[in-house]
């Protein structure tokens, strides 16, 4: 397996980037291929496991929280801690894309409300995304996007959508410089 160290390096160029998976089994795929690709190493971490998430990101160039089968509203231990050090990248400015789960914690953490769809819809499988007229000024979006929640979230204060969906209508947004989510779980 290529991510089963909890450190990975390919041509380490400096601090590595923090890695949050939630199953024991769970891998960064290909955003920690594009993140080796671009010379940086990955510091793998599962809170569920019983890993720590590190006091600061003093030696991490940003951090990645990824999607995981519970839900933000779930009320273990480890999933409150975890909501609760989405201050940490937040405080430091540093670089933190949330995938999936990853992105409802940040939700939560910014006083947001996570749900199920008001008519019990879910999104498992390939859904059209829509970009906003600000998420089209940052990047080329892909078309169609695998999906696989049952949840979705409002947009909290200050955060700028960047798409939309029919069934879940916030599907990617930033907060602040250097926040960055996305439901979706094609990684």
């Amino acid at each position: 397996m290529l991510f089963d160290d909890r450190t990975y390096s390919r041509r380490n160029t400096g601090k590595p980037v923090l890695i949050v998976l939630h199953q024991e089994r769970s891998s960064p795929g290909r955003v920690g291929h594009l993140l080796l690709e671009k010379g940086l190493s990955l510091d793998i971490r599962r809170p569920v496991l019983g890993d720590l998430l590190p006091a600061t990101l003093d030696g991490h160039a940003g951090a990645v929280v990824f999607g995981g089968p519970m839900s933000a509203n779930d009320d273990e231990d480890h999933v409150r801690r975890e909501i609760d050090w989405l201050s940490v990248p937040l405080t430091e400015n540093k670089p933190f894309l949330g995938i999936c789960l990853g992105a409802q914690m940040l939700v939560r953490h910014l006083g947001g409300v996570v749900g199920p769809h008001h008519e019990g819809q879910t999104e498992i499988g390939w859904y059209p995304l829509h970009a906003t007229e600000k998420g089209q000024a940052l990047m080329e979006w892909p078309p169609m996007v695998y999906q696989f929640h049952r949840e979705g979230f409002d947009l909290p204060v200050g955060a700028e959508l960047l798409a939309s969906g029919a069934t879940y209508p916030n599907q990617a947004f930033r907060y602040g410089e250097n926040a960055w989510v996305s439901s979706s779980t094609g990684n």
